[in-house]
């Protein structure tokens, strides 16, 4: 073998051992981390968060098949198995999804506000969670989800708010403590339901980070909501669409309290990982 033969053998060995390393590495479970992934699922809403111990967490699944696709990225083959499954409300572009992730993996439970749809597609994924025996469970305002030292803490609906006409202000709203770091997840919420939590909770609202609430909408984020919270960093969950989703408006806001803003529309999926009350952020 030539002396430059045995350099590219080498070099080529030695790129192979760093990705197999690689793949070790980070399908491994996390340690003493968390790792947030707001997903781009088109025009909906579908994050993936994994605490330590390999704990996982998905909150909504999208308008479409395209969940498992995203999820097959960042789950590896053989592991098939998702600890909670969490539907913010029954709207098509949160929900519609999980009915391939549903066939697709074992669910330790399925959780939501306990609003049901008359949809034919929502009546399909009732079916598949009561054919695969996945527990449901209901949660509200008070409610939490605790994991060692991680908590996700329900802000909201209580009983008033789960009578509303607008479907969007009933959504579970749920705050992550992890690491050190706040994280706001909001579903759909709207301008009247953010007051509210405002007036009820102040500053225990603050987050590092914020789930820009029902894609961006002008009807949400608004100034006070987002003067009290302060995201340092803010993710808006968006496709192509018809809506003017995310308003200029909203972008305005947003910029003006000093926030990061990231879009899945134009960031792909964007990961988050929390550790020791740093937050790094990762866009494909």
């Amino acid at each position: 073998m030539s002396k430059n033969k045995a350099i590219l053998l080498i070099l080529f060995l030695f790129v192979f051992d760093v990705f197999v390393w690689e793949q070790i590495i980070f399908n491994a479970p996390k340690k003493d981390r968390s790792d947030l992934y707001f997903l781009n699922v088109g025009q909906g809403d579908s994050e993936l968060v994994i605490l330590e111990g390999n704990i996982k967490i998905l909150i909504d699944g999208g308008p479409s098949g395209k969940i498992v696709s995203e999820l097959e990225k960042i789950i590896k083959p053989i592991d098939r198995y998702l600890d909670l499954v969490i539907l913010t409300h029954p709207q098509t572009d949160h929900f519609t999804g999980l009915i391939d992730v549903l066939k697709r993996y074992q669910v330790g439970a399925f959780i939501y506000n306990g609003l049901d749809s008359d949809s034919a597609s929502f009546k399909e994924l009732r079916s598949i969670i009561e054919k695969r025996n996945v527990s449901k469970i209901v949660l509200a305002e008070g409610d939490k989800i605790k994991h060692l030292q991680d908590e996700f803490i329900v802000l909201s609906p209580n009983k008033n708010i789960l009578q509303d006409s607008n479907i969007n202000d009933t959504c579970l709203v749920l705050q992550l403590i992890s690491q050190k770091t706040k994280a706001l997840f909001t579903g759909d919420l709207e301008g009247k339901i953010e007051k509210e939590l405002v007036n009820k909770y102040g500053d225990n609202l603050r987050s590092d980070i914020l789930k820009v609430p029902h894609h961006g909408s002008k009807y949400s984020s608004t100034d006070t909501f987002l003067q009290v919270i302060k995201p340092k960093i803010s993710v808006i969950e968006v496709g192509k669409n018809s809506y003017g989703h995310p308003a200029s408006e909203t972008l305005n806001r947003l910029a003006n309290i000093g926030s990061q803003i990231f879009n899945t529309y134009k960031n792909d999926t964007v990961k988050i990982i929390l550790k020791e009350g740093k937050a790094y952020v990762f866009t494909r």
